[in-house]
């Protein structure tokens, strides 16, 4: 188990400086125009693959890093460069880590490597869990799998919405109800294999921010998948559904966690460092044009008002990437996180990301609301952190019943 530290190895200087490098001169110049095309910016991310950054050796390197901080250390300097851009770049990653937090190995190795693809035939992957009268409420979720023994295929129907890379993904991985008697326990999570009849993308949204990120629906009519498709395997799957009947008989609690909260406690931290990454490029426009900007023959951080919202920024920032850190260590060190660390860290960094850009755009003033200015984009890009992947409301949810020990609701 690696001590913790909040000192960066010679190893992990290099990596983020490369990776600080490329979102400096590939990402930043094309922030603004993958913004207002609002699509999928396939050439940022095939130089992504190029130089490595878009594959599965790199993200396998950061997520087996033994302090912990080689993923959130790689998002903060990739979303430093642009929310939206970066999104398309780590999208594929949650699904890939549904696979890796449910699936056997042989299902990661052989799934896996599909949804990156190769730098000449660049492929992204989806994760779909969202529905529309399922989001926070996991336990409304209506998309069903039934398996067909007779065939061994499972067969998935429903609608699942607000995916990143829905429909346009190689590999998609849907959360479906096995057993709807067990609520959220009865969940399973199953792999899509490309170009599988059946799934289609529905409505595109037009989002406020990350607009270069695709999101869209997810449609599944009477979408047939092999048994193998079903991650972690049926037997697996058999004995957890006994488990949780048996429990429900005995009117006890299922301790086991449901396959998309699994994905998402995984990912929490990784998000929380998405926000600072947004964070700390807001900070830094306003603090450079603090400097510069002159108002009554004086530059106007010479004025408490603004540097004192800078401070303010800095210690955010700074106090949001500790929490970030803490929580990576934690997980990777396997310390439980007894005080719901994972999702303190994902509301802090959320609630700053969206203060930091917010004082930001208002140290440029009339400036700041113009889209000459990238303050602008990331204050709207903001916004997303303290809703995907368990808004800010459900983390204080969990906090507090963790803290508590009561069924807070």
């Amino acid at each position: 188990m690696a001590e913790f530290t909040m000192e960066l190895n010679d190893d992990q200087k290099q990596v983020r400086d490369w990776i600080h490098g490329f979102a400096a001169d590939v990402i930043r110049p094309a922030a603004a125009e993958w913004d207002e095309r609002e699509e999928t910016p396939w050439p940022v991310i095939q130089e992504a693959a190029k130089v490595g950054i878009y594959s599965l050796d790199f993200y396998a390197q950061q997520f087996f890093d033994p302090t912990g901080l080689g993923i959130p250390m790689a998002m903060e300097e990739l979303f430093w460069g642009d929310a939206g851009i970066a999104l398309s770049i780590v999208g594929t990653g949650l699904a890939a880590i549904g696979v890796v937090a449910n699936g056997t190995e042989e299902q990661i190795g052989t799934w896996i490597p599909q949804m990156y693809g190769t730098p000449d035939d660049v492929k992204v992957a989806a994760f779909c869990s969202s529905e529309p009268d399922a989001g926070s409420d996991v336990g409304a979720m209506r998309t069903r799998a039934v398996y067909e023994q007779a065939t061994d295929e499972w067969v998935l129907n429903g609608t699942k919405t607000w995916a990143t890379n829905g429909g346009i993904a190689n590999v998609h991985i849907v959360v479906a109800v096995v057993d709807p008697e067990l609520g959220s326990k009865g969940h399973a999570s199953f792999i899509v294999p490309p170009n599988t009849p059946g799934l289609s993308q529905g409505q595109k949204f037009k989002k406020h921010g990350i607009r270069a990120s695709h999101t869209a629906e997810v449609v599944l009519e009477d979408v047939r998948i092999p048994g193998s498709c079903l991650l972690g395997g049926k037997e697996k799957l058999d004995e957890r559904l006994a488990r949780a009947h048996e429990r429900a008989r005995a009117g006890g609690g299922e301790r086991v966690k449901n396959a998309a909260m699994a994905t998402f406690e995984a990912s929490r931290p990784a998000v929380g460092a998405m926000a600072v990454g947004t964070a700390r490029a807001a900070y830094e426009v306003a603090l450079d044009y603090a400097k510069t900007r002159t108002q009554f023959g004086r530059p106007i951080i010479d004025n408490q008002g603004v540097a004192f919202q800078l401070a303010d920024m800095r210690t955010s920032i700074d106090a949001a990437r500790l929490l970030v850190w803490r929580a990576s260590w934690m997980a990777v060190a396997g310390k439980p996180f007894t005080s719901a660390e994972g999702s303190m860290s994902k509301l802090f960094a959320s609630e700053t990301a969206k203060k930091v850009t917010a004082q930001a755009v208002q140290i440029l003033g009339g400036n700041g609301f113009t889209r000459e200015y990238p303050v602008e984009r990331m204050h709207r890009d903001s916004a997303i952190y303290t809703i995907f992947e368990g808004t800010s409301e459900i983390q204080r949810l969990v906090i507090a019943r963790t803290i508590s020990g009561m069924p807070i609701r």
